[in-house]
């Protein structure tokens, strides 16, 4: 239990921070409320309602996120095994070539249909 103790002193640490910071900042900040500081922001530009059906809405921002997930997904996974790499069995090793392929068959099939390219 010891060894918890300066783990909890910096997790109490980190909470007095935040604590006073904020109630330093509500204390000495300066209280100037109007409409313009409650209104969104978009780049100087007034703010345009979203239409009903939530606007349209890129593919290719999507499919460029999910591959960003999977090889961030990949790497936790390559990573421990890259470093036991001497003391792995062969299950060890065809397991993680059979990933591998899983992983790179739909990369593969992205980039052939060309879901990569920014027009």
């Amino acid at each position: 239990m010891n060894l918890y103790i300066p783990i909890v002193g910096m997790v109490l640490l980190a909470t007095a921070f935040v604590v006073v910071s904020m109630v330093l900042s509500l204390v000495l900040g300066p209280r100037r409320y109007n409409r313009a500081k409650y209104d969104s922001y978009e780049c100087g530009i007034q703010p345009t309602p979203q239409p009903v059906g939530g606007g349209r809405f890129p593919v290719k921002y999507y499919i460029t996120a999910m591959m960003f997930i999977v090889f961030d997904i990949e790497v936790v996974f390559l990573l421990p095994w890259a470093v036991a790499y001497n003391q792995l069995t062969t299950f060890a090793v065809v397991s993680m070539i059979v990933f591998i392929v899983a992983v790179f068959i739909p990369y593969f099939y992205v980039l052939r249909r060309n879901g990569l390219d920014w027009e």
